[in-house]
């Protein structure tokens, strides 16, 4: 089993990793889904996927918009510069690019981003047939559909999406965005209006002009947003369904988000890995790993349409988001053995007030729970009671157990 995490950054790329993935996915602003909150450039990318290969991961690059004639000489001209950065992956929508691909990427894998919307294996034994090597598979597929497609080509690798934010309509063919905002999903520019409130209306026959007002509460309805995908519970199914391969979604979250999912569904993959001939076990620590994932900001989590669609609707009527009582403090840039204590320097992202009990989150190991002592800013040079994040507010602690670098601080709200 492998397991893949955005990077939507740099940092967030070593986080990814740090945390437990096998692969990540990322992409140049131009060409990938992410367009606004994508830093990389050729050279970043460069110094990505050095980053990777030396710790033995991989690095799959998007290029999955599905390109105009405009967009075409710079496809081109970006293609063969990923030919000379040599990630292990690029992945392509578009049949225009994947022909683009084929021409300009020497033995760079090819696989089919889950925005082709691939959902039979006709189709998938087509894709194969082009040279993808594996399918991103469609979210909208139930796991007999996807043991169908494995059993019908059992070449083909598939992945599949197990964690994460779901579009209401097919994966990325939402044209809200160019409606309302003249910027397209399909070009990297989604501006997420499934995610706003709005205020519904109805209009009776006989009385045109006479408009009767639906609201879901104070602040309007959110059915057009989806609860969010978690299969954590089901990643034995899929394997036997024939995907080894499971995507996270969430190149736009924070470092927070980012590192706790991974970290979590490292663990759950591991357990089934070193547990298989102890399934009680097995389904005890993946229960907790799952009541975990609770701790983290979500939209509701639903398992979509892996068994036919819910009982329960997808939609989330009422809200965003549920924001747990735990938030995000801070993050640990170095740790220094000071005689028998620690002084860890931290990058702090909310309010940290000594005495707080904060949660440690590590890359390796359990969590746990430390008081913060005295913090002396290194902006004013003096020690204080309470510091607020933002702007790249950093602090010192000295404490008595080492905390270690690109751990996260977690605290109750």
């Amino acid at each position: 089993m492998e397991l893949l995490a955005p990077a939507g950054n740099y940092i967030k790329m070593k986080y990814a990793i740090e945390y437990g993935a096998d692969a990540v996915y990322l992409g140049l602003p131009g060409f990938s889904l992410r367009a606004r909150v994508n830093d990389f450039t050729p050279s970043k990318l460069g110094k990505a996927i050095k980053y990777a290969h030396q710790r033995g991961k991989k690095v799959y690059v998007t290029v999955n918009i599905y390109a105009h004639n405009v967009h075409l000489p710079k496809v081109e001209k970006t293609l063969k510069l990923l030919n000379q950065l040599r990630p292990d992956a690029v992945i392509i929508s578009d049949p225009g690019v994947l022909a683009l691909a084929k021409k300009y990427l020497k033995k760079i894998d090819l696989h089919l981003s889950t925005q082709a919307n691939c959902t039979n294996w006709q189709a998938a034994k087509f894709w194969h047939e082009q040279g993808v090597k594996r399918i991103i598979l469609a979210r909208e597929l139930s796991i007999k559909e996807i043991a169908e497609i494995h059993k019908k080509v059992p070449q083909l690798e598939l992945e599949a999406f197990v964690h994460g934010a779901m579009c209401i309509s097919y994966s990325g063919r939402c044209l809200l965005s160019s409606w309302f905002n003249q910027r397209s999903a399909n070009l990297g520019d989604c501006s997420h209006p499934c995610r706003w409130d709005y205020n519904l209306y109805i209009e009776e026959q006989q009385r045109p002009g006479v408009y009767v007002p639906i609201e879901e509460d104070r602040h309007g309805t959110y059915i057009l947003s989806s609860k969010d995908l978690c299969l954590i519970k089901y990643l034995d199914k899929l394997a036997v369904a024939g995907v080894n391969y499971f995507k996270i979604e969430g190149r736009t979250k924070s470092i927070s988000y980012l590192a706790n999912v991974v970290k979590i569904y490292r663990q759950a993959i591991d357990a089934q890995r070193n547990y298989k001939s102890n399934t009680n076990l097995q389904k005890k620590i993946i229960d907790n790993l799952y009541k975990e994932l609770h701790k983290i900001s979500n939209r509701e989590f639903t398992t979509g349409f892996l068994f036919g669609g819910d009982k329960l609707p997808m939609q989330k009527y009422d809200a965003p988001y549920v924001r747990p009582s735990l938030e995000f403090c801070g993050e640990i840039l170095s740790s220094k053995k000071v005689k028998d204590t620690w002084q860890c320097k931290i990058k702090v992202h909310n309010v940290l007030k000594k005495g707080d009990k904060v949660e440690a989150i590590a890359p390796k190991g359990e969590n746990f729970f430390i008081r913060i002592p005295k913090m002396y800013d290194l902006d004013k040079k003096e020690y204080v009671k309470e510091v607020h994040g933002g702007q790249d507010k950093m602090v010192n602690i000295i404490v008595d157990k080492n905390i270690p670098v690109m751990s996260i601080l977690r605290k109750k709200k």
